[in-house]
């Protein structure tokens, strides 16, 4: 009779199997597609809430289209910090010709970042082609805060482990006049961040004239991107 009775349970289990293997399955999501994600929208007349302008000390603007599709957390730290004006003055303080210009410490050195908490990562299948702009961070996946990186030539090794978030649409001959160094010499620096929607007024000439640079050595910086 008890070997009946187990007889009938392990039945049962069997046949539970299938119907909870697929209830686990459910609880996946499956990954999103290449495709599925949005594309990018070159215009700079439409969506101006994601358009990002960069006034650099050259006398240059960059624009960048912000993709909250890819990596909506990030965008909208990116955008809550320039309209504060977390970005106005600081310098690109990590150059590497071939690789990438850094930005986004105010503090110059690459150690600093916002007071706002750290980001989670929204890695995206979204390659690291010329024009990208991605999310630095340290050697945790979520310690990106207020760092970003522009991308001056395909580097897919960073492909799903740095945050992509958006493309250079406008000014990316200015992007490559950024000084190279670590730190360089004389830093390239964000006169002006905004948001084209904003409106915001351009630097004058008085803004954009350089301001004297204090002297930052090697040892001051962190490198928070592998190659």
């Amino acid at each position: 009779m008890l070997k009946t009775l187990c007889s009938a349970a392990a039945l049962i289990a069997l046949a539970a199997s299938p119907s909870m293997a697929q209830d686990i399955e459910a609880e996946t999501p499956a990954p999103r597609l290449m495709s599925s994600y949005a594309t990018i929208d070159y215009s700079l007349q439409s969506d101006r809430e994601n358009i990002l302008f960069l006034d650099l000390s050259n006398g240059e603007r960059v624009a960048i289209r912000l993709m909250p599709d890819w990596a909506p957390n990030h965008v909208e730290r990116i955008k809550r910090l320039t309209r504060q004006g977390f970005y106005d003055g600081v310098i690109f303080h990590r150059v590497i010709e071939g690789f990438m210009a850094q930005t986004g410490d105010p503090t110059g050195t690459g150690q600093g970042g916002s007071d706002l908490p750290d980001l989670e990562e929204e890695f995206n299948p979204m390659p690291h082609v010329r024009g990208t702009v991605s999310m630095a961070r340290a050697q945790s996946e979520d310690s990106a805060n207020s760092q970003f990186f522009i991308v001056f030539y395909p580097r897919f090794s960073l492909d799903q482990n740095y945050t992509n978030f958006g493309r250079v649409i406008a000014g990316m001959d200015a992007v490559d006049a950024i000084n190279r160094g670590e730190p360089p010499t004389n830093p390239t620096r964000i006169v002006q961040a905004s948001l084209a929607v904003d409106n915001r007024p351009a630097p004058s000439p008085a803004q954009l004239a350089s301001p004297p640079s204090e002297e930052i050595s090697a040892d001051d910086l962190n490198a928070p991107i592998g190659q």
